[in-house]
């Protein structure tokens, strides 16, 4: 017995040395943990001291915060579909060259390898295949050289090729691979160069922006989509799903229940009846391209009547019930009308006639707010009221030209200038000289959010709400008059001295209307949502996917989606949100609203469901927030800047003088209207 209970003790003090072990083990985890908070804290303390801190002389300074905010601050891309005319895009064939079987089926597997293109239709993927043509290269011949503009995609078919970029050999490829795919979303600067090897041949792709787009011109005709709105039919276009058969295949059996609705995009189908059990189906009719069955089925008669057999390769649109279902009850009206009312519109007519009559010459230059590759913006003082202070944007003509951005300005210009929101920086009036474009704007002298996100590394729930909110609020006005913005960023907004936030630079927005859709290739990488890099064509829907990527980086500090080139960025969001780790600082209501906000199909995205923005408003992350109260400017911001007058700068960086006096623009005519 007397062992039994040793045993009984030795056992006892090993139970309780483990618990002792454990105990240290999470007070030592513990104790890790608030020392990667602490290096987390001094490292953005760092880079806060590295931003303000003054060297011996102000000009080193501003040298040094200007490169550091090259650095850091991302650039917008824009690629417009300039080849054709966009609304007759669909409409063209693609060149057809003949080709072998084999190379047929290694240009096929090469696309499918490739972690862009195998996101790409397989009807599209046919199309490519079938319009690639071979071109023969010697040893040593230059396929791309980096820095250059292309719009060719290449698949090797056999020999080597070596890449290299500034110099520095990346590696060699083999047949089977492509390269230059980047190309197939608008004509960019080759990012490395390709040399060939071997004397070999390649095949070879020009591809330029072919839209496939599910139109919903088919779908007005169907007895049950009659009389829905064009915007309506827009979605339901947008969630109709490709769907592939093969000859002699059933799509619908007699007798079978079914809840999917069919529409013919390519090839025949037969349609069987069989009146008596065992009986010899009986032929009805054929149906082609165009042609629709199964349309009770999204009235809940499921019982399918005939047979529908596919008579040789044959595509379909199909939906089924209950998307159907979650799209149709009426897309409300959500925008906030109050906006514009009587006194609104009175006072905006007193502010035009006032700005009327200003010129160029009535303002003094303060100080520098910000520059870019466009020119910069200026904090300007009225003379004969020095309390005044706007923000003046200076554009190059030039470079306007030079970039083919004429209209971007253009548009840019008229929209800010119409928009009446407290979410939105306002446009007052705009000039011009030989040189330059002037849009005279709201000063907002809180700072933009990027700097205090750089500086604070991220932000809190409560803090990346109200900020959330001011966007959704700004999106709720824009989208209720058909308008797109499409480069959401915190760069891109900007706090008023109450510490509101304000969308700027509609370089990017566009009037698209309702139901309608735009296929130009724009945005910030990380940002760009799914269909925009598919060019499947995009809608306000696009807007609410950067919503979901605005609130995870304003959380963490950087975006969810990120790699160390456009096309490495590209592939990692077609992954999909679901790919993403969430860290442990996301609540779990936070996580949801992102992840729901950033569905890959546009028609299942919060804020673009039949009850539209008012679904992200009353979503569980908003439970509380006093919506009334943020349109009002009753509610107190999480961050209240410091301004003590109406020319303090003191929240923007310090940028050096500009001195690039650019030519005068040659190509009169096109800011006629500016």
């Amino acid at each position: 017995m007397g062992t039994l209970r040793d045993l009984q003790y030795a056992l006892q003090e090993k139970i309780e040395e483990l618990r002792q072990r454990d105990a240290l083990i999470d007070e030592l985890e513990l104790e890790l943990d608030q020392k990667d908070e602490l290096i987390q804290k001094l490292q953005n303390e760092l880079d806060k001291y590295r931003s303000v801190i003054k060297p011996a002389t102000q000009q080193v300074h501003k040298a040094s915060v200007l490169q550091e905010q090259h650095r850091t601050k991302r650039q917008a891309i824009s690629g417009e579909p300039t080849a054709f005319d966009i609304h007759e895009l669909s409409h063209v064939t693609l060149p057809f060259y003949p080709k072998s079987p084999q190379s047929k089926d290694l240009i096929k597997e090469a696309i499918l390898d490739n972690d862009f293109m195998k996101n790409l239709e397989l009807s599209q993927i046919q199309e490519i295949v079938d319009s690639m043509y071979p071109v023969e290269y010697g040893k040593d011949s230059c396929i791309i050289k980096e820095g250059d503009v292309g719009s060719l995609v290449y698949v090797m078919e056999d020999g080597k090729v070596e890449v290299t970029k500034e110099s520095m050999k990346l590696c060699t490829m083999g047949p089977g691979k492509v390269f230059g795919e980047l190309a197939i979303l608008y004509n960019c600067t080759r990012t490395a160069t390709v040399k060939s090897k071997s004397d070999h041949s390649h095949t070879i792709v020009e591809f330029s922006y072919k839209l496939d787009h599910n139109c919903p011109q088919h779908l007005h005709i169907v007895p049950t989509f009659q009389g829905l709105s064009e915007e309506i039919l827009s979605k339901l276009a947008d969630v109709m799903e490709e769907t592939h058969y093969g000859d002699g295949e059933y799509i619908v059996r007699q007798g079978a229940r079914g809840d999917t609705f069919f529409i013919i995009s390519k090839g025949k189908v037969n349609v069987t009846r069989e009146d008596l059990p065992n009986d010899m189906p009986v032929y009805l009719r054929a149906l082609g391209k165009g042609d629709w069955f199964g349309e009770k089925a999204l009235q809940g008669e499921d019982i399918r009547t005939a047979n529908v057999i596919a008579a040789d390769a044959v595509t379909c649109l199909v939906i089924d019930r209950d998307s159907f279902k979650h799209l149709i009850g009426g897309l409300e009206d959500v925008s906030n009308k109050g906006y514009e009312d009587a006194g609104a519109k009175a006072k905006y007519e007193a502010e035009n006639a006032f700005f009327c009559n200003l010129k160029l010459v009535d303002f003094n230059i303060i100080d520098t707010l910000g520059v870019g590759g466009f020119g910069r913006v200026e904090l300007v003082q009225l003379k004969s009221d020095e309390i005044k202070t706007f923000a003046m944007k200076i554009l190059k003509k030039r470079h306007i030209v030079d970039t083919r951005q004429q209209e971007h300005i253009r548009s840019e210009k008229q929209i800010m200038q119409e928009a009446h929101s407290d979410f939105i920086v306002r446009l007052y009036r705009t000039f011009k000289d030989a040189k330059y474009l002037y849009m005279l704007m709201e000063a907002c002298l809180g700072g933009e959010l990027w700097t205090i996100l750089r500086d604070r590394g991220s932000f809190e729930d409560s803090t990346t709400r109200f900020y959330t909110a001011c966007v959704v609020e700004a999106f709720a006005y824009l989208h209720s008059k058909g308008i797109i913005y499409r480069d959401l960023k915190p760069e891109n907004l900007i706090l008023d001295h109450r510490g509101y936030a304000k969308l700027v630079d509609f370089g990017f927005a566009k009037k698209i209307g309702f139901g309608k859709k735009t296929w130009t290739f724009c945005g910030t990488p990380e940002y760009v949502a799914p269909e925009i890099i598919l060019n499947k064509g995009h809608d306000i829907s696009a807007d609410y996917w950067s919503l979901g990527i605005l609130m995870y980086e304003l959380l963490t500090g950087s975006p969810p989606f990120s790699g160390p080139d456009p096309m490495k960025t590209y592939n990692i969001i077609l992954r999909g949100i679901d790919m993403i780790e969430f860290p442990k600082k996301i609540t779990k209501n936070a996580a949801n609203l992102i992840k729901k906000l950033c569905r890959d199909n546009p028609s299942e995205r919060l804020g673009n469901l039949k009850n539209g923005v008012k679904d992200i408003q009353k979503h569980k992350w908003f439970e509380g927030f006093n919506w009334e109260g943020l349109r009002k400017g009753t509610l107190t911001p999480p961050i209240i800047p410091e301004v003590s007058s109406s020319t303090d700068t003191s929240n923007f960086d310090s940028f050096p003088e500009d001195n690039d006096d650019p030519p005068p623009d040659d190509m009169s005519g096109w800011d006629t209207d500016f």
